[in-house]
C-alpha cells in the first residue's frame, strides 16, 4: 500500500489520512511517498511502519547505527539534525498554546552538541533467548517487549557502546548468566561503572569473572542483589564508592553514585547550566530557591554568584548527597532541605520566606502542587527547565493567567538526540 506523508505527530511519526482513518507510520518524514505495513488497527487510527520510501524528504539522512531499524532506543535517526530540533521546537509552542494558552516574547537558539557517544546514563536489558541459544544485552526492539540483538550502540558513551559483545560474552560464562536481568550504566568525567543487578547469591566464581572484566576494560564494577540492597562495589576495591563530573565554568564537581539521578548527557548539562545561570542572572545581593534540585546540579552554580540559595528535594539521600557537594565545592551559602513538593507543607520553614528568583527542574509530572506558593514566594525571575511540553505548558498557564507572570523567552535543548524526548528552559518574569 502506498501513501503520502502529511505531517509529523508529536513522536516523530508520519501521519497519513487513508479512507478517513488517519494512519502513524514509523520511520516516513513529511512530503514523503512511501509504502507502509499495518502493525496495530485501532478504532479512529492505526499504526504502521514503512517498508520502502518512493519519494524522500530533504530531511531524511542516513542512520549512523546499522540496528535503527529494530532498536528502540533511537526513534529519528532518519532525520537530520535541524530537522529534529525544528520538530522538538514545533512541539514545545505547539504544546505552549494548545496547554497553556501562552506564547513567548522570544524562542532562544536550541541548545545542541555532538549526535552520538553522549549517554552517560543507561538502563541496559539482559536476556539469554533460548532459541537464539545466546545473551542479548541492550534496549528493547521498537514496539515490542522483545530485546534488540545488537553488537554495538552509538548514541552510549564509547566505553559501554562499544563494549556490548565484550559484555555479553562475560555473562555468557558466568553460571547465574539467566539470573541477570539488567545493567545499570553511570559514566561520570572519567570514570565508567556497570551495576549488575542479579536475582540470586553470585558464587565466588562469578565475583571473580566481573572482578577481572572491570580490571581488564577500566570499569568500576558494582553489585545489586534481588530485593534491591545496598550495591556493594567489587572493583576497584578500595575506592570512593561515587562517580564524579565536573561544571568547568563554575569551578564545580560533582560526587554522585551510580544509581543517583543525574543528566544523561553531561556535555550538554554544561551548556544547560551555563544558559540557566546566564538566564537567572543571580545577584551578589539575592536569595535564591531551587526546587527539585537534585545533588545539586544547578543550585552549586547558582552559589557562586548568590548572596544564599536554598536546593529542595524529595529524597533524604539526595539531599545528603548534595550537601556533601556543597562541603566539598566549599559552599556555604547554600541550604538543602527534604521536601515532597507533589504535597508540599506549609509549615516548612523554607517554605514561609519570600525568594528573589526561583529555578525549577520537575521530573514528567512538573510543578502543579507547588504552584500555588509562588504568590507568597513573590520572585521577580522564573527560570523552568522541563522534560514534558506538556506539564512544562500547563504550568506555564497557570503562572501567565493565575499568577501574574509573562512568559519571556522559551528554548529547546537537544538533551536526547535522535529521540522525541523535548527539554526545555523557559524564563517568566513578573
Amino acid at each position: 500500500m502506498t501513501v503520502k506523508i502529511e505531517k509529523l505527530s508529536h513522536d516523530g511519526r508520519g501521519i497519513a489520512v487513508v479512507e478517513g482513518k488517519t494512519l502513524f507510520i514509523q520511520g516516513s518524514l513529511p512530503g514523503e511517498t512511501v509504502t507502509y505495513r499495518v502493525l496495530k488497527k485501532h478504532r479512529q487510527y492505526s499504526e504502521a511502519e514503512v517498508v520502502d520510501v518512493l519519494t524522500a524528504s530533504p530531511q531524511r539522512t542516513q542512520p549512523g547505527c546499522a540496528h535503527f531499524a529494530i532498536c528502540g532506543g533511537c526513534s529519528l535517526q532518519h532525520m537530520s539534525t535541524a530537522s529534529q530540533l525544528q520538530l522538538k521546537q514545533q512541539v514545545l509552542l505547539e504544546q505552549l498554546q494548545h496547554f497553556g494558552r501562552v506564547t513567548p516574547e522570544t524562542v532562544l537558539p536550541p541548545l545542541t552538541l555532538a549526535d552520538w557517544g553522549y549517554r552517560h546514563k543507561a538502563r541496559l536489558g539482559v536476556k539469554f533467548v533460548i532459541k537464539k541459544n545466546k545473551v542479548l544485552v541492550g534496549f528493547r526492539e521498537k514496539q515490542s517487549r522483545y530485546l534488540a540483538d545488537i553488537e554495538h550502540c552509538p548514541v552510549l558513551h564509547p566505553s559501554v557502546g562499544e563494549r556490548l559483545p565484550a559484555i555479553r560474552e562475560l555473562i555468557t560464562t558466568l553460571e547465574c548468566f539467566q539470573q541477570i536481568p539488567q545493567i545499570e550504566v553511570a559514566i561520570g568525567d572519567t570514570e565508567t561503572a556497570l551495576v549488575f543487578r542479579h536475582l540470586m547469591p553470585l558464587s565466588d566464581s562469578d565475583q571473580e569473572k566481573l572482578l577481572a572484566f572491570g580490571k581488564a576494560h577500566a570499569l568500576h564494577i558494582y553489585l545489586q542483589p534481588n530485593p534491591p540492597l545496598p550495591l556493594k562495589k567489587l572493583w576497584p576495591e578500595h575506592s570512593a564508592e561515587e562517580l564524579r563530573y565536573s561544571l568547568p565554568d563554575e569551578q564545580i564537581e560533582f560526587l554522585f553514585h551510580p544509581l543517583d539521578f543525574t543528566q544523561i548527557n553531561l556535555t550538554l548539562n554544561r551548556q544547560m547550566v551555563a544558559q540557566a545561570i546566564a538566564l537567572l542572572a543571580p545577584q551578589p545581593n539575592e536569595t535564591i530557591l531551587d526546587l527539585f534540585c537534585g545533588i545539586g546540579n544547578f543550585t552549586l552554580a547558582i552559589a557562586r554568584h548568590a548572596q544564599q540559595v536554598t536546593g529542595i528535594e524529595g529524597g533524604n539521600i539526595m539531599v545528603e548527597r548534595a550537601r556533601k557537594n556543597a562541603e566539598h565545592n566549599d559552599l556555604n551559602n547554600v541550604s538543602f532541605f527534604a521536601a515532597n513538593l507533589q504535597e508540599p507543607s506549609p509549615q516548612a520553614p523554607w517554605i514561609k520566606k519570600p525568594y528573589d528568583k526561583i529555578l525549577l527542574d520537575p521530573p514528567r509530572t512538573g510543578a502543579k502542587e507547588i504552584l500555588p506558593f509562588f504568590a507568597h514566594f513573590a520572585a521577580k525571575r522564573i527560570v523552568y527547565v522541563s522534560c514534558n511540553p506538556a506539564t512544562l505548558a500547563r504550568d506555564a498557564g497557570e503562572l501567565v493567567h493565575q499568577y501574574g507572570y509573562q512568559l519571556k523567552q522559551v528554548g529547546v535543548m537537544n538533551m536526547f538526540p535522535h529521540t522525541t524526548h523535548v527539554e526545555a528552559m523557559t524564563v517568566f518574569e513578573k
